[in-house]
């Protein structure tokens, strides 16, 4: 697919992350008015409720836009979802007759604040990348014993907090945590000193579930993505996490992008699995690509310092999908609810330079990392800021996903001292 041109001159320009072939879904005020829909388009956004108010766009028989939250939109239907995506197209192309009424309901994308995107009904956060369970079993097992025998097998997962997550550009608190004493010491409480960053995606679950469903039902649930950082403090992690799992250690945070891509949006980026090293279930087995092409990145910028671009990796890396997570998530008769999100786990590549968390980059703090500005890091330090970024390259576009940034403030005082 080629470049859609638009008559806003923005969304043609090239690098633009926001052109008419995208058209992703976030949530927005500006000039003191109530949040509410808006879907970017080159610098600018559309107010989506004016636009429903102007009746230039009316869906499912009943307004939709006006509520801080793309739920309504995304309970409406896969029906909705795609004519939301064809009547804006009309609205938005070149030589589109309504664009005098279209730029009214416009707004600067500079000004605007931007909110949570939609109301989080549950988090789910997975470990679906070989290179980073390879790489964390290898660092506590060998390498020997790196994969535990179901790792090939099914998506490994664990029910993280939905009132953890947070919109980009809210800043993040050091936590306070039980880690691990010396040798067989009795452990201590204070801050996390081995904090740090995952990058992932996040899937959004569009439409509710009652039993279990296939990995194609569940790709046809699934609204849009999102950039995904899921805070993880390692040391708080490693003293608690047998043998139920993650639980503290990743109850902190969970920083996800402002803009939702919608998944029609990413059909053209469409690539296959990864070789399977064992057969999967038929419940697990894709009916046809289910993985994307999209680029990604992973930038620190020190307190006063300058920009690092730390990793450089790919989704199509990964060895579950989000759709086989989802699946498999229902498989045991668990409902899903929309606004439901997943998230794929860490993304890893194959290099050092493409680990998508600081404790493979630094190998557990082994090997500290080299920053621009000379400086190094094994793990997050105060003032931070960490920024994901994703697109995929079309022809003649990209598809951009905004900004998941969130900058590290130093922790509290004792959380319990009277």
């Amino acid at each position: 697919m080629a470049l859609m041109h638009s008559w806003l001159e923005s969304a043609n320009a090239p690098g633009c992350p926001f052109p008419l072939n995208n058209l992703p879904c976030g949530v927005f005020s500006h000039g003191g008015a109530a949040p509410r829909c808006g879907v970017a388009i080159g610098d600018h956004i559309v107010d989506m409720a004016a636009l429903e108010a102007a009746g230039l766009i009316v869906l499912d028989g009943a307004p939709l836009f006006g509520a801080p939250s793309w739920n309504a939109v995304m309970a409406a239907g896969p029906a909705v979802w795609r004519a939301m995506r064809g009547r804006l197209a009309d609205l938005l192309g070149e030589g589109a007759e309504a664009r005098a009424a279209v730029e009214a309901c416009l707004v600067p994308q500079d000004g605007a604040v931007m909110h949570m995107p939609f109301r989080v009904a549950g988090f789910t956060d997975f470990y679906a990348s070989r290179q980073h369970a390879f790489n964390v079993g290898t660092m506590f097992r060998g390498p020997e014993n790196a994969l535990p025998p179901n790792w090939l097998h099914l998506p490994i997962g664990y029910n993280g907090r939905a009132s953890s997550v947070a919109v980009s550009g809210r800043d993040v608190r050091r936590p306070w945590g039980q880690v691990k004493g010396p040798d067989d010491a009795a452990p201590r409480f204070g801050p996390s000193a081995r904090f740090d960053i995952e990058l992932e995606l996040g899937a959004i679950v569009g439409q509710p579930s009652d039993g279990p469903v296939t990995v194609a039902e569940a790709d046809a649930m699934i609204f849009g993505y999102v950039l995904l950082n899921d805070w993880s403090a390692r040391d708080i992690q490693a003293w608690e996490y047998q043998p139920l799992g993650p639980f503290q250690g990743k109850a902190t945070a969970t920083t996800i992008g402002a803009w939702i891509v919608m998944k029609d949006a990413l059909e053209p980026f469409r690539v296959a699995a990864p070789a399977r090293e064992k057969p999967l279930l038929p419940y697990l087995t894709e009916p046809g690509p289910m993985f994307y092409d999209i680029a990604l990145d992973v930038a620190l910028t020190p307190d006063g310092g300058t920009e690092t671009v730390i990793s450089r990796t790919n989704y199509r890396s990964m060895y579950y999908s989000a759709a086989q997570q989802l699946a498999h998530h229902t498989s045991a008769g668990c409902r899903m609810e929309v606004g439901d999100l997943l998230g794929t786990g860490t993304i890893s590549g194959a290099e050092p330079g493409s680990y998508g968390s600081l404790l493979e980059m630094s190998w557990g703090g082994k090997e500290p990392l080299k920053l621009g500005d000379g400086g190094t890091r094994s793990f997050v330090a105060d003032g931070d800021t960490l920024d994901l970024r994703g697109r995929c390259i079309g022809e003649g576009y990209e598809i951009g996903f905004g900004e998941c940034r969130a900058r590290v403030l130093p922790a509290l005082a004792d959380p319990y001292a009277r």
